[in-house]
């Protein structure tokens, strides 16, 4: 944020201007660095606010239109970060090193743009929080800490560690629903081949013999012209329907309803409550290990998570802590662990060793998850036989049975 700002320079004279900076704490310390003895610090109206509205809709869409800076790419910025602080290579150095060498534009512009702050005077913590868009809460408030408390490389590989430990779980979760996604798309795919092209064939058969059709037949018949006649506002409903949920997803309340039924799905569902909980000890564990206050890690480990249900839970556990209760309560409060969970979490608060008794429950809930999402195609392969079994049952009784009889009545004659 920007600060409006008058002091004085060494011989005295009044010296006004702006300068960047996190709070008034770090603008007076950037003022002294100057060589300015500040006298008045006012924070100043973001600059964004004074465009105009059409302005400001084109910059919108110009970071939308912007390249997003992927997990592994940040995974990769922490990896090389690390390598640099360690060897001793100069913060401003090594910026520049890697925004000459990304392949990310908008990583590459927002390292040019944090450079050019630090020569300013800036800290690192403070210049990567005016690209939120790129760098989340989490990782500038682990490197605010690693700067203020000189330990700014072991940050970064703290940071790296879980990131990469994210990218993992992320990466099998999306391998194991990967086989019922494409299920599913390919029985809506095949029912709208079969009540567009095929069953319609048999359906002018059927008239020419001017029989009594079964109900499975007629059933048939009856969806097949319904999505002959009316296929091009089914499609549009879909494509409406599509765009419409992902708008409403926008929305807090569309996003708090979303995440909710997600956990509710049958299988899926506690698979991805064991993720969150395995995301949420870890990003806990790394931000107490970083040396973050309780509160305001439960306030970044809240956004960390991903889930708009689970923050509110963590939020709520957020306010116990401000009330004056113990961490191993409200988690009980929570209802979101188990037994054998709060008692670790009860005895690392006992032996001060919450940071790596958490990371031992990050890593119970992160096991769990991989025995689940390996055996999640075995326990989903039923389900989807099912439903493939109950389609050809149908079609069976659908277009087969009459043609049966027909063949029953021809050879009777």
């Amino acid at each position: 944020m920007q600060f409006r700002y008058r002091a004085r320079d060494k011989q005295g004279q009044l010296q006004t201007g702006a300068v960047e900076a996190g709070d008034e704490r770090s603008a007076a310390d950037t003022l002294m660095k100057r060589g300015l003895t500040p006298i008045a610090i006012d924070r100043s109206a973001p600059t964004s606010a004074a465009l105009p509205g059409w302005d400001n809709i084109k910059a919108k869409v110009a970071d939308a239109l912007q390249p997003k800076v992927s997990l592994d790419e940040l995974i990769i910025f922490c990896r090389q970060m690390y390598s640099l602080t360690q060897a001793g290579i100069p913060m401003l150095r090594a910026i520049e090193g890697l925004g000459d060498t990304t392949q990310n534009k908008s990583l590459r512009k927002a390292l040019k743009d944090i450079h050019e702050q630090l020569e300013r005077g800036r800290n690192l913590s403070a210049a990567m929080a005016k690209h939120k868009g790129i760098f989340p809460r989490l990782i500038i408030a682990i490197v605010h800490v690693g700067e203020n408390t000189g330990q700014l490389e072991e940050s970064f590989q703290q940071l790296a560690v879980y990131l990469e430990n994210e990218q993992d779980t992320r990466k099998r979760i999306k391998a194991a629903t990967r086989y019922p996604s494409f299920v599913l798309i390919a029985l809506v795919v095949a029912m709208f081949v079969l009540n567009i092209f095929v069953i319609p064939t048999f359906a002018s058969m059927f008239e020419r013999f001017n029989v009594e059709l079964p109900w499975a037949t007629r059933a048939l018949l009856g969806s097949s012209q319904f999505f002959v006649s009316y296929w091009p506002l089914l499609l549009a409903l879909m494509v409406g329907a599509f765009f419409g949920l992902r708008y409403y997803k926008e929305t807090p309340p569309g996003r708090l309803m979303w995440d909710t039924l997600k956990l509710k799905v049958p299988v899926i569902g506690s698979i991805l409550r064991r993720a969150m909980l395995g995301r949420f000890a870890r990003s806990f564990s790394v931000m107490l290990g970083a040396g973050v206050p309780l509160t305001q890690a439960l306030s970044l480990v809240a956004e960390a998570v991903d889930n708009a249900w689970m923050e509110n839970r963590v939020i709520e556990m957020r306010r116990g802590i401000e009330r004056g209760e113990n961490l191993s309560r409200v988690a009980k409060q929570s209802n979101l662990f188990t037994p054998l969970i709060l008692q670790m979490i009860s005895v690392g608060e006992e032996t001060g060793r919450v940071d790596t008794l958490l990371l031992e429950v990050a890593e119970y809930y992160e096991r769990e998850t991989d025995y689940d999402l390996k055996t999640l195609t075995a326990r989903i392969e039923p389900l989807m036989i099912a439903v493939v079994a109950v389609m050809v049952l149908i079609l069976a009784l659908g277009i087969f049975t009459p043609m049966w009889d027909m063949m029953s009545a021809y050879q009777g004659r």
